[in-house]
């Protein structure tokens, strides 16, 4: 573990002497525990010039694998100190970015923290797969995903959260700003702003599909890494985008917000977690953020 600390400090500076100022450990001995973790693996990690210091393409897929792996160790460390200590008052959450933008869970934490200020929060930002595992190994006290785990899920049961409907933003100096109400032609062929979705490999595909079956074709000019992102680029004036209901309060004087009535796209948030609650601190939890979501 040590070992692959050390990697992944070195792939993210791409410098052997930056990440051992982060580690603090002299230059030397991480270069040697870097060539020892290669001799190991018989694999070549880095391609190493005078200059710099660069993954390979094995390097980049050990990369992503060790950041998975390092950070499920953290949990369960976490975990075992928690049973060590039989502590009830800690919660290990996993989440999607949406339920921070939608106000789900950081409304469901203050109401826990209000009536138990002494609660320890560990938080996750994982990909729903790697919250379902965690739920799985009990390294994950809830997760909070797009959409639920299977029906006949033998070890986990969700609820649904919210449904957060997609609106237009555009610059408010666009000509539809003018317009008393928006049909999908008056959008088709404008320029748009994507929002990516990290877990949907198919998710421009997707994006365009739904655009279509409203009766539209954007032309995708940009593509944001998240709503918050995507609003600013709109702002500039650089085009259109959807985001959720829920984000119309980061608007700005330069964005108009308007509602679809014949579009039904929305974002999704379930609550789903382990059928066996071993500690009570889960299951008041999960109350609150059910009760949070039927607040919204």
């Amino acid at each position: 573990m040590r070992q692959l600390r050390y990697f992944v400090a070195v792939a993210e500076t791409e410098h052997v002497g930056q990440a051992a100022e982060r580690l603090h450990i002299s230059q030397s001995p991480l270069s040697r525990q870097i060539a020892q973790l290669e001799k190991n693996l018989g694999l070549t990690l880095f391609e190493r010039s005078q200059q710099r210091i660069r993954l390979t393409r094995d390097g980049q897929v050990f990369l992503a694998e060790s950041r998975a792996l390092l950070q499920h160790a953290d949990r369960l460390e976490n975990l075992g100190r928690r049973l060590g200590r039989g502590e009830e008052g800690g919660l290990c959450i996993g989440y999607v970015a949406d339920a921070i933008h939608t106000g789900i869970l950081p409304s469901a934490l203050r109401t826990l923290h209000d009536a138990q200020p002494d609660v320890h929060i560990a938080l996750y930002n994982l990909l729903p797969s790697a919250q379902f595992e965690g739920l799985r190994q009990r390294s994950l006290d809830i997760a909070l995903v797009h959409a639920p785990p299977s029906e006949d899920d033998p070890d986990l049961v969700s609820a649904p959260l919210l449904q957060d409907p997609l609106l237009l933003a555009m610059p408010a100096k666009h000509p539809l700003a003018a317009k008393g109400e928006i049909a999908p032609s008056d959008l088709d062929g404008q320029p748009w702003i994507a929002i990516e979705n990290a877990q949907d490999p198919a998710w421009r595909d997707t994006f365009v599909a739904s655009c279509a079956a409203a009766g539209f074709t954007p032309d995708i000019r940009l593509d944001a890494a998240e709503p918050l992102t995507a609003l600013g680029l709109v702002a500039s004036g650089l085009g259109l985008a959807l985001v959720q209901k829920s984000m119309a309060g980061a608007t700005t004087e330069d964005i108009e917000v308007r509602e679809l009535p014949w579009h039904d796209g929305c974002v999704k948030l379930w609550a789903a977690w382990h059928h066996i609650d071993l500690r009570p601190v889960v299951t008041a939890f999960r109350a609150t953020v059910l009760g949070t979501s039927n607040a919204a």
